[in-house]
């Protein structure tokens, strides 16, 4: 007779960092009223997810970059950008101008592993306080997080 082995179901841990009602705030401002074009959000004391920069409504994907980096070489932030984009429909001439909001993961390579670790595991807590996001994108450096390979990736859920 086998004996029966027993599987304990691994839970994943969470960091316990909760997200501030700010985040929710600016959010809704970004996604409904149209006020902001991003927000970038930090983790403070290692305990909340708050606002750290809010984008205004004619800022440049550039200035989205230049304060996702603001916090120096070795830190982690949050961005959320609602991007807009010209999607040509596939067998006319005629283009329509599409909107997608992505929150986007910033974990430079030079960051410190706890710090990567926090922010990974922290990034769920944000994911589900931020309902209606079309896009998560994880970038480790600017590569990742240029304006080309972020329109490339919205353009991939795009119907033809």
């Amino acid at each position: 007779m086998k004996k029966r082995i027993k599987y304990k179901r691994i839970i994943p841990m969470a960091s316990g960092v909760t997200v501030a009602d700010v985040c929710k705030t600016t959010y809704e401002e970004i996604k409904k009223d149209k006020k902001h074009r991003y927000v970038i959000f930090y983790i403070k004391d290692e305990k909340q997810i708050d606002v750290e920069v809010i984008g205004a409504r004619d800022a440049a994907y550039d200035a989205f970059l230049e304060d996702l980096q603001k916090g120096g070489a070795g830190e982690c932030r949050y961005g959320l950008f609602d991007f807009e984009y010209t999607h040509q429909c596939q067998g006319t001439s005629e283009a329509s101008k599409k909107q997608k909001l992505f929150l986007m993961s910033w974990c430079p390579d030079t960051a410190k592993v706890k710090k990567k670790m926090l922010y990974s595991s922290s990034f769920d807590a944000l994911k589900k306080s931020l309902v209606g996001v079309q896009k998560y994108i994880q970038a480790t450096d600017l590569s990742e997080a240029s304006e080309e390979a972020v329109e490339e990736k919205l353009r991939a859920t795009d119907r033809n």
